[in-house]
């Protein structure tokens, strides 16, 4: 049976490498003006998005239950950051498809853009950091599994 926790680690990965080849293809566009990488980095920030309220809403079931002591001081940075994360994609997203549905070809929306799609990818990266450390220091979400000494 899968757990909340198992959910949580499997889904993640995909938003962290959607948004991030993303940001790189943004990138690759504004600098090259190809509007090619501009698609695909707007795709993959919409696909991204989804993703990433999808990992919010497993390691929300993931984290129930662990509310006290230093793991849930843990947990608290880990989802305070995912929330940021999440609100940050979401708005993202939005503007992106507000600039591609009216069709702004403006500077200064293009800047804006990229410079909210980086800051997607440090929040990702805040929240990658914490998640990594509940996972490595707190043992969140670890079973200790002891070798049966009585098996022959």
């Amino acid at each position: 049976m899968i757990s909340a926790t198992h959910l949580h680690a499997m889904v993640i990965h995909f938003p962290i490498a959607l948004l991030l080849i993303g940001f790189l293809s943004e990138v690759t566009g504004f600098v090259l003006k190809k509007t090619f990488f501009n698609k695909t980095a707007f795709y993959l920030l919409i696909l991204g998005t989804f993703g990433t309220i999808a990992s919010y809403l497993s390691g929300s079931s993931a984290g129930e239950g662990m509310e006290g002591g230093t793991l849930g001081k843990a947990i608290e940075l880990h989802e305070n950051a995912a929330v940021i994360t999440l609100w940050l994609a979401i708005i993202t997203s939005i503007l992106y498809i507000v600039a591609n549905w009216l069709k702004y070809s403006n500077k200064w929306i293009k800047v804006a853009c990229v410079v909210l799609f980086a800051s997607v990818i440090c929040g990702v990266s805040r929240t990658a950091y914490l998640g990594g450390q509940l996972v490595y220091q707190h043992g969140a979400g670890v079973e200790l599994a002891l070798p049966d000494f009585n098996e022959k």
